[in-house]
């Protein structure tokens, strides 16, 4: 899901990619206005269409929920206005809202845009906590809480969440003589991301020919900190990324690695990082379960299988989307309902089994889509099961408003630029400058 820098692009496939069982996606639409000209009351058909302004491919159309709720409301025709990147979204639906006019009936909102829309925009969107249906304890706490404001309103519903695991390829494990079952995997670094670089050190001792144990240093880096309760910001709303010693030590790490060899020195969602996949040059991966999707879209045919999913040393998260429904729409009661009825658990399993969007809504968590969930490239692998343990261990965080250009500095501007030949103290001192710069804007 995103262009912005690297973390735009992060987010722009997070939502753009997905089909754990049925082929890629892409990113659909154009990159032009996320709102037109507001919603439609579908003059001349005698129905009421209900508008949705989204970023990437959601997958609600594609899981066929859209045709599935017309159905069960014949009074109601649906249709997706879709802008491909949330770096060209996201602006755009800012000055809708700030301005009142050329939204949606329904809006997407990545989460790392969420804590700016409660902060800044609440006012302007409905209290989705009071539509019939919608009870907090549908979603799992942390995500309820990161779309509801000081004074208890809460103003997007939770779509999906992104669980972190580690996705590794079996073969290349093997012939490093590492273990290659997921559960002996998993222990080898249980707990610890000092022991999972370790590990990478074992792996590189012996590695084929050409092959990283990891495939970039954003993605190590991301891992990392997305398991700490507070990483660029506290609870107050202060900036704390540069006083912060877990996100300090997150960047030296993955500095560590990178000086070791360990980590290819490639951005991620870019042509020659895709490259990387195809010809096998990586043995491991920062994954959430929407990437199983992106690496089987970008892989050759014959790494089917190769591929399995250990549990990430720490828990953490790694994307997620909330819908929102402005009060200046023509049919919010229409579109409360919709977004209630497309987060609802039954739903969430849907989309999860069509388009790796894993579910914020534990309830998903034991129904067949979920549980019985298989990947071509994990092959047998109970993905639902482990992604859904994943889940129910992430920690609260908290969430700020400029969280993506603090995180994309780290990476872009930072780690990377020691795969380059820089030092570790360099590349930290070009990243904080470049952050604190941006964050003046």
């Amino acid at each position: 899901m995103r262009a912005r820098t690297r973390i735009a692009r992060k987010t722009m496939v997070l939502a753009a990619v997905a089909a754990l069982g049925s082929g890629l996606l892409a990113g659909c639409a154009d990159d032009g206005d996320d709102g037109g000209d507001g919603s439609s009351s579908g003059e001349g058909s005698g129905k009421t269409t209900i508008t949705l302004g989204l970023f990437g491919t959601q997958g609600f159309k594609e899981a066929g929920l859209y045709a599935e709720y017309e159905k069960l409301n014949p009074n109601i025709k649906i249709a997706e206005n879709v802008v491909e990147r949330n770096e060209n979204y996201y602006p755009n639906l800012v000055n809708h809202l700030t301005t009142n006019s050329g939204l949606q009936d329904i809006q997407a909102v990545e989460v790392g845009n969420i804590a700016e829309v409660v902060n800044t925009q609440a006012a302007k969107l409905m209290d989705l906590s009071k539509v019939s249906g919608v009870e907090s304890s549908n979603w799992l706490d942390w995500k309820w809480k990161q779309a509801t404001t000081k004074d208890g309103q809460t103003i997007g519903v939770g779509t999906d969440v992104g669980p972190m695991a580690i996705c590794y390829r079996k073969d290349l494990f093997e012939q490093a003589g590492l273990p290659s079952e997921r559960e002996e995997v998993s222990k080898l670094w249980a707990g610890s991301w000092e022991e999972f670089v370790k590990v990478g050190k074992d792996y590189q001792g012996k590695a084929p020919k050409g092959t990283t144990f990891l495939d970039s240093p954003g993605g190590l880096l991301n891992a990392i900190v997305s398991g700490e309760s507070e990483k660029f910001y506290d609870a107050s709303g202060e900036v704390i990324y540069k006083t912060n010693p877990a996100i300090k030590k997150a960047f030296d790490l993955t500095a560590q690695a990178a000086e070791d060899g360990l980590i290819g020195n490639q951005t991620q969602f870019q042509p020659a990082w895709d490259t990387t996949i195809a010809n096998s040059k990586f043995a491991a991966m920062s994954c959430p379960p929407w990437m199983l999707g992106y690496i089987k879209g970008k892989s050759k045919p014959e790494a089917a299988g190769k591929w399995d999913v250990a549990t990430s040393p720490k828990p953490g998260n790694w994307g997620g989307t909330f819908l929102a429904v402005p009060k200046s729409g023509k049919n919010t009661e229409e579109a409360a309902k919709l977004a209630a009825w497309l987060t609802a658990p039954e739903q969430q399993a849907k989309l999860f089994a069509k388009q790796g969007s894993f579910p914020s809504a534990p309830a998903a968590y034991t129904m067949p889509q979920v549980t019985g969930a298989k990947n071509d490239m994990t092959g047998d692998s109970p993905i639902g099961t482990i992604f859904a343990d994943a889940a129910k261990q992430i920690p609260a965080q908290v969430i700020g408003p400029k969280d993506q250009i603090i995180q994309q500095g780290l990476t872009d501007n930072g780690v990377i630029l020691v795969t380059q030949g820089k030092s570790a103290k360099e590349a930290w001192e070009t990243a904080t400058k470049t952050i604190d710069n941006n964050l003046e804007k």
